[in-house]
Order: C-alpha cells, then sequence, then structure tokens
C-alpha cells in the first residue's frame, strides 16, 4: 500500500481498519474532504499504546524514555497548531505515535522519578469509562452512578482514618485538598471572612507548617490572601520531622505579636525523606490553642491499608482534615486526591454559592446528592470512580499486599545500599518507602572529606542522573535539603506500580554504580 510523507519526512502509517464488530455498518466512508470516521481511531489506541510500551511486559523492554532536547525535539514533531484541513486518520495515529515515542514511560520497571509511578489496571479501566462519559457530578442528575460513587469513597476512607461522621470531597491534586483545608479552618475561625474578606479582619491569621513539607502550603497562603508573612515554618529535626516543642513557641510568639494562629499543617510521608510528624504530639499542642490541624497525607496516607504499616498515622484521627492521594504510591491515575474533614456540613457552608440554575431547591429527588456546592469547582472530573473500581476489583486484601510489597522492596533496597560498597545513606532509619542515599565513585573514596569534596559529590549525583536520562535506562530523582545544609543526593521513591521487586531495586543500585564509574574525574 502507497504512503505519503508526513510534514517531518517520516511516511504515513496505513489506513486504520474498520473491520471491528462495533465499527462495521455504522462508519463513514470518507467525506468530500478525505477526512475518516474520526471514531476509528479509537480502535486503535490500545494497539499504539502496546506497541510503543506504554502498557504490559513490553513496557520495560523500552527505555524508560528517549530524551531529545527541548530545540531538537521541536524538529521531530511539529507542535504548532495551524492545520487548515482535517487530518487522515493515519496522520493523527502517526502524530499520536510520535508523541508517545518521546514521553516517559512511567510505568517502566525503572521509573522512580517521582512521587507516583505506573498505573493500576483497573484505575486505568475506570479513569477511560469516565473520560468516555465525559460528565461531571455535581448533581445527581448528571451523574447519578458516580455522585453515589463519591459518596461511597468518602465514607470508606472517613472510616479508614477514623474521622467518624465526616464529609470530604475528590479534588483536583494534593495542592488543592490542601487549600481546601485552610479555607475550612479560615472559616471555622472567622466565619464572617466569607461576606468581609481577609482584608478586614480584626488580626491576622497565621499558619504555621514544618520547613520540610510540602510547597503547596506556601502557595495555599499567598493564593488565599494569607500572605507569605505570616506563614511560620517550624523547625524539623534530622529525619524530617516537625518538632512539637518548636511549633508551640512559635504559636506563642505569633499570640505575643498580636495575630492569631488558625492553622497547623502536619505531614504524613515528606516529600523528600518520607518522615511523618508525631500527630498525638501536634494535637496536644494545637488543642491547647484552639488551632485547626490539617494532615498533608497525600504521599504516606497509602499507609493506612496496611495493617503492619499503619502505626504510622497513630494519631492522624485526631487532625480537623486530611489529604491523600491514592494516585502517588497506590498507583491510582492522576489524578485522585481525596480530602477529609470531621464537620459534616462545614464544606458546603463554607464553599456554597447557591447558583440556582444548578441547585434547584423543588427538585423531584433527594437534593442532598447535590454535593457540586461544596465545591469551589462547578464541572469537576469523576475521579472517585478510579479507586472505587481498584478497591472493587481488588479488595482490601489486594491492595494491602500492593502496599506490604512496596514497603518491602523499600526494605530490601535499603538493606542492599548499606551492604554495597561506595553508597552512603543520608538516613540510617526511614519511615516510608522514600529512601535517599549517594554514590561516591572509587577514585573520590581515599579523599580527605572537605567542603570541596562534597561539592564535587552533589555534581557526580548530578552527572550520573543526567547520563542515565539520555541513556534511558533509569529514571530517579536528586534532590537537595537546603535549610539542612545537605546538597544533591538520590532520592528512590517506591511505588506499588508497575510490582516492584528486590531485583529491580537491584537494578538501579548496579546501574548507578556503573554510570558514577564512567565519568571523567
Amino acid at each position: 500500500m502507497a504512503t505519503t510523507p508526513s510534514r517531518n519526512g517520516l511516511p504515513d502509517q496505513p489506513p486504520i481498519s474498520t473491520d471491528h464488530p462495533i465499527i462495521n455498518g455504522t462508519s463513514k466512508p470518507p467525506n468530500a474532504t478525505g477526512e475518516c470516521d474520526e471514531w476509528t481511531i479509537l480502535e486503535r489506541v490500545f494497539r499504539v499504546l502496546a506497541d510503543e510500551g506504554y502498557l504490559g511486559p513490553s513496557t520495560h523492554q523500552k527505555p524508560v524514555v528517549s530524551f531529545v532536547y527541548p530545540e531538537d525535539l521541536k524538529q521531530l514533531i511539529h507542535f504548532p497548531m495551524d492545520e487548515q484541513t482535517p487530518s487522515s486518520a493515519a496522520t493523527v495515529e502517526r502524530i499520536i505515535r510520535q508523541v508517545l515515542h518521546y514521553s516517559v514511560r512511567t510505568g517502566h520497571n525503572h521509573f522512580h522519578n517521582q512521587l507516583f509511578a505506573g498505573v493500576d489496571p483497573y484505575g486505568l479501566t475506570g479513569s477511560w469509562l469516565t473520560e468516555a462519559l465525559n460528565t461531571s457530578q455535581y448533581t445527581f442528575e448528571v451523574g447519578p452512578t458516580f455522585t453515589l460513587i463519591e459518596d461511597a469513597v468518602i465514607d470508606k476512607c472517613l472510616r479508614l482514618f477514623e474521622f467518624g461522621e465526616g464529609d470530604g470531597i475528590l479534588c483536583p491534586g494534593g495542592s488543592m485538598s490542601n487549600m481546601y483545608a485552610m479555607v475550612a479552618a479560615r472559616y471555622r475561625t472567622v466565619p464572617d471572612v466569607k461576606r468581609i474578606g481577609v482584608a478586614n479582619l480584626p488580626e491576622p491569621l497565621v499558619v504555621f507548617t514544618s520547613e520540610d513539607a510540602h510547597y503547596s502550603i506556601t502557595k495555599g497562603v499567598h493564593w488565599l490572601g494569607i500572605g507569605l508573612n505570616n506563614l511560620v515554618k517550624v523547625k524539623s529535626d534530622r529525619r524530617g520531622c516537625m518538632i512539637p516543642e518548636q511549633l508551640e513557641q512559635a504559636i506563642q510568639s505569633v499570640l505575643d505579636s498580636g495575630r492569631k494562629p488558625f492553622f497547623v499543617n502536619a505531614t504524613a510521608g515528606t516529600t523528600v525523606l518520607g518522615a511523618f510528624d508525631d500527630f498525638n504530639r501536634i494535637a496536644d499542642v494545637c488543642q491547647r490553642y484552639g488551632v485547626w490541624l490539617h494532615i498533608d497525607a497525600c504521599l504516606g496516607g497509602t499507609a493506612v491499608l496496611s495493617h503492619r504499616h499503619k502505626h504510622l498515622l497513630a494519631g492522624a484521627n485526631r487532625a480537623q482534615s486530611l489529604a491523600w492521594n491514592p494516585h502517588k504510591t497506590l498507583g491510582a491515575p492522576l489524578q485522585c486526591s481525596i480530602f477529609l474533614i470531621k464537620e459534616r456540613g462545614l464544606l458546603h457552608e463554607c464553599n456554597a454559592a447557591k447558583a440556582d440554575y444548578l441547585f434547584q431547591q423543588d427538585k423531584f429527588y433527594d437534593i442532598s446528592y447535590d454535593t457540586g456546592d461544596k465545591s469551589v469547582q462547578c464541572g469537576r472530573k469523576v475521579d472517585a470512580f478510579k479507586f472505587w473500581l481498584m478497591y472493587k476489583a481488588r479488595g482490601s486484601a489486594g491492595l494491602e499486599s500492593l502496599v506490604d510489597n512496596a514497603f518491602a522492596c523499600a526494605a530490601s533496597l535499603h538493606e542492599q545500599l548499606r551492604s554495597r560498597a561506595g553508597f552512603r545513606l543520608v538516613l540510617e532509619e526511614y519511615q516510608y518507602t522514600n529512601i535517599s542515599f549517594w554514590y561516591v565513585p572509587t577514585w573520590m573514596r581515599t579523599d580527605p572529606e572537605t567542603p570541596d569534596w562534597w561539592q564535587r559529590l552533589y555534581s557526580v549525583t548530578a552527572d550520573i542522573k543526567e547520563q542515565m536520562v539520555k541513556r534511558g535506562t533509569v529514571l530517579v530523582g536528586y534532590v537537595p535539603l537546603l535549610h539542612k545544609g545537605i546538597g544533591n543526593f538520590f532520592r528512590m521513591v517506591v511505588t506499588c506500580h508497575p510490582r516492584p521487586t528486590p531485583e529491580t531495586m537491584r537494578y538501579v543500585i548496579d546501574e548507578i554504580e556503573r554510570v558514577g564509574e564512567q565519568l571523567p574525574r
């Protein structure tokens, strides 16, 4: 079959077949412009994903990424949106293949770059279905099953985290979940803020978080008009845990300055070191001063699914709100972020705008299932279905097995690093599945560890990362902790998907060592 060259000189793929029972009899021939029935592309998408190594076993036979610098990538793919006439189905498929080819395979065994990695197949199924249905869930009438599914997910999570008869909502990411918490706490502290605004409050409100907490708290105080000058970053210990005594001193200092403490953010699984704050001791401080306690469990909340590891969340049930992202460790497709709150009805009271074109009070069904007015959004993706379907398919035992395996593989990685020459751990003890370390090449091991030596090691870490990305062998992040006087080190994050093994952990160590030894001295 003849092919036509593309804009980049690459031949178009053969036209997509319509020999499919769903397509037969319904697909249309090319119209006067040469445009094929657009729905036939769906017939090929799964195969294209598999061919390009983004689904199934073939994922691990491809590079993690085929890295190309931005300016070079612009020469390989035509990014400007300047098409005047419809493209053929073959051209559309070629474009899809090009985009996939230069994208990162997060489902690869050797992708450990972020707090998330591959997706759970059942979660992906849920994501595809909700995208195909293309609905929201602000009212029962437009999303009947999904409204009840979100209700079931919130109810289950309230029980998991022992939040009683509370409430919750699915949010577009953990940063937004943390902002929901600040808004609720602000309203509960000063209910009139909804009418008069923060500029007219009698005294400035102050937020407290640890110096190791996620940067979304910093963004939240800016977005919500609280102000960066009213954010206090509390000292943490060597493991990255907030020091409760330092928190109490900071609260007392703010009170002495005439400002009002109203919100403390504690963390279950910090972004870098995976640290869990002491929630009971922090809750004691918050209770003494009447301050709202929120827990950012976006990363570490997944420990709640494991009987062996849920002790990390001891005392979390004393918080007034909590955020958890199953799209991180657990592998729900991005995005899936759950916000929980102890006080039922507060979300609606705090956020309701009472739009009468959506939330009519004289509907023919129980309007308590119209939950959209407790959200800051109007249209809202049906994220709950992804986690709900994962739970239905795997059950609590299946999810617990995935979580326990991730922890076991993190322990295996930690032990392998301890016993391998040249590797040095940042922390001898760890809490979650984040393992941090350096690799010291043989040609540095006999030199005195001066400040210049350490700066060289920090550069070596970045150089090893660069070479592994360019080779497409491993993606693992490196980070500094400047507030603790530490430069670049590798931060390996072990997740549930793709299912890790001690062997995949060893591969990362072997590759870092191999690349490190090849660096120029």
